[in-house]
């Protein structure tokens, strides 16, 4: 599975301002709404489904990343935003520090197994340090898709 598959490159927030895990999650399903995504008439279930994921246990997974996911019916296909925070949020992550990175991923209930491959695509790309390192340096939606495009033809 390719980030570029999933990612849609209007949602992307490339410097998002916000101050706790609901704010960065709401910031950004709200971006996924604003591109036609999500419904408004969705936008607030899918917010409480990634909460209610959260409470399980938090998706900051460390090294400053967090991947917030939910199964939600009302998309038809894998969808997914990347966020990047120049200040850090804090999102109850595993090690308890701060996070920069993050991509929030949503799947029809029906197809446990392209969640299973999105979220294996992104946690084994989040281990290379150098894809992290140059995403945080991101100052545009198109340098966060740049950096996808070549982590999609193993170029990072």
């Amino acid at each position: 599975m390719k980030f570029s598959e999933i990612v849609v490159k209007e949602s992307i927030v490339a410097d998002i301002k916000v101050e706790t895990k609901e704010e960065a999650i709401r910031r950004m399903v709200s971006s996924l709404r604003t591109t036609g995504q999500v419904s408004a008439d969705n936008e607030e279930s899918i917010v409480a489904a990634i909460l209610k994921r959260e409470e399980l246990g938090s998706t900051g997974i460390g090294n400053g990343i967090a991947v917030p996911h939910t199964k939600h019916p009302s998309v038809n296909g894998l969808v997914a935003t990347i966020a990047v925070s120049r200040e850090g949020v804090d999102f109850s992550s595993l090690d308890g520090d701060d996070v920069f990175i993050l991509f929030l991923l949503i799947s029809p209930p029906d197809r446990p197994g392209d969640h299973l491959r999105a979220l294996e695509t992104i946690s084994r790309h989040l281990r290379n340090e150098n894809f992290c390192s140059f995403l945080k340096q991101a100052k545009t939606a198109e340098d966060v898709m740049e950096l996808l495009r070549e982590a999609d033809q193993d170029e990072l």
